[in-house]
């Protein structure tokens, strides 16, 4: 068994991709939601859209890269909460972060953060808390 890797408050990472057609149709196979924002460019125009909207899940997950990358093989995450100000369409790009915020016992606090990176937006914001795989306990 690995020994955990030490974080210190203040690590970052970021990570940026740009929200695929294809990417929205496995993320519609998977979660099952046919919402015509998410999938019909004409009813997400007629709502407001410039075009389809990526699902919010699927952004907000970019933070999960984030964190696996702070946290390392050895710890999961055990709460995430994140809130959306603002859609993001297929075809554009997002930064996901995740700064480390606070050390208490064997949990990681970190503050996650979603920017479009076209506008400067930034669309989601929120906090997770990683744990060991394995309890020490």
């Amino acid at each position: 068994m690995s020994t955990q890797t030490p974080l210190t408050v203040g690590a970052t990472f970021s990570f940026r991709k740009t929200m695929t057609v294809a990417e929205q149709a496995m993320f519609t196979g998977i979660s099952g939601n046919l919402g015509p924002l998410y999938v019909d460019a004409y009813a997400a125009a007629r709502a407001g859209a410039s075009g389809m909207v990526a699902f919010e899940l699927a952004v907000g997950a970019l933070t999960t890269t984030c964190l696996a990358r702070l946290g390392g093989p050895e710890r999961r995450i055990a709460d995430l909460a994140l809130s959306f100000s603002a859609p993001v369409m297929v075809g554009e790009s997002v930064e996901a972060s995740a700064e480390v915020t606070a050390l208490e016992g064997e949990a990681t606090t970190c503050r996650i953060a979603c920017t479009n990176t076209g506008t400067g937006e930034q669309v989601a914001t929120g906090t997770a808390r990683l744990v060991p795989f394995v309890s020490k306990g």
